[in-house]
């Protein structure tokens, strides 16, 4: 849904309220695919955004156009089977039931978030009693938050955002029923050094969607670490005293999610010697992935990349190391909407 931050905003800006957000409150099926995807529909029916790779934008927009202005939201269910999939281009065939949401009702709040980069949830009631499906934000850390959020649903929020999961669910609270969506920021790696495996790192990031700097400089590695925290993630590859040490101590000491250094055994010791050095503890120092990336038994650059992309993946989401599971959630219960 981030991407489509800067046409919603536009959209607001233009006073385009007949236009309507839409995205999946439940789904079974249709294989793997990026989990908060989500579509913008305007008043001629045109789509922007990926929703089932186009399979039902048609069917979509027509459903979006039955909303008049100031009209209650909508949930639509759409299925895709057989001679669909193939020309989908999907792995699979599924179902959906599809929340249609007056961009009106979103909050602004939401799109500029998005747009910035930041953290944040966005919760949205399903409920009967509630003519409307409106929607609140909420961000990491304490409120203050929208004095009708139910807590239970702020709760919840700020457990996905701390897991740094993008997705969507429907919880029950005591205000009713809530679909809660989290877009975690964006990851950011800093790669300090050079080289071919730094090159394969930025090509690995931009198939993930991930952001990645590379930078030779200490301080321009800490400075790059300081900028969103949150989502920072630093990939020492420099052997250079004068960086890797300083640059480490940063990072550690910032509390960014993921610090791996690469290195030989003699290498990591002395870099961990001069860390001590300049005060850092046992409990500091133990948050370096060192050896870096996950064990697969990597021996090319492009396997080491991928290696350290899957570690720094497995670390965002707070996941042990174990090989992916293959088996898929159960869907939500069905949403009965009004109207």
């Amino acid at each position: 849904m981030r991407e489509l931050a800067d046409t919603a905003r536009q959209w607001a800006a233009r006073g385009r309220g007949a236009a309507v957000l839409a995205r999946p409150v439940t789904e079974r099926g249709f294989g793997p695919r990026r989990p908060a995807d989500a579509l913008l529909i305007d008043a001629e029916g045109t789509c922007h955004g990926s929703l089932y790779r186009g399979a039902f934008d048609r069917r979509l927009a027509e459903e979006a156009a039955t909303l008049a202005p100031g009209h209650t939201a909508r949930v639509c269910a759409v299925a895709v089977h057989e001679d669909g999939v193939k020309e989908a281009g999907l792995t699979c065939g599924g179902q959906a039931e599809i929340l249609l949401q007056p961009l009106p009702a979103v909050p602004a709040r939401w799109w500029d978030v998005l747009a910035g980069g930041g953290d944040a949830a966005l919760v949205t009631w399903l409920d009967e009693r509630r003519t409307h499906a409106v929607s609140v934000v909420v961000t990491p850390g304490p409120g203050p938050d929208d004095p009708d959020l139910p807590p239970q649903a702020a709760v919840r929020a700020r457990e996905l955002l701390a897991r740094r999961s993008a997705g969507r669910e429907v919880q029950a609270t005591d205000a009713g029923l809530v679909l809660i969506e989290t877009c975690p920021a964006v990851p950011r790696l800093v790669i300090v050094g050079g080289g071919e495996l730094a090159e394969l790192l930025v090509s690995q990031a931009e198939l993930l969607g991930w952001q990645a700097m590379v930078t030779s400089a200490a301080q321009d590695a800490a400075k790059l670490l300081g900028e969103r925290p949150a989502a920072a993630c630093l990939i020492m590859l420099s052997h250079e005293p004068e960086v890797d040490v300083p640059t480490l101590r940063a990072a550690l000491t910032s509390g960014i999610p993921y610090v791996g250094a690469l290195g030989s055994r003699h290498t990591q010791q002395r870099r961990a010697a001069g860390l001590a050095e300049a005060g850092l503890d046992e409990r500091l120092l133990g948050r370096i992935h060192g050896p870096i990336g996950l064990d697969i038994g990597a021996r090319t650059p492009a396997e080491t990349a991928m290696a350290i992309c899957a570690e720094v993946l497995a670390a965002l989401v707070r996941q042990p190391r174990m090989p992916a599971s293959t088996s898929a959630p159960s869907p939500g219960a069905a949403i009965t909407w009004p109207g």
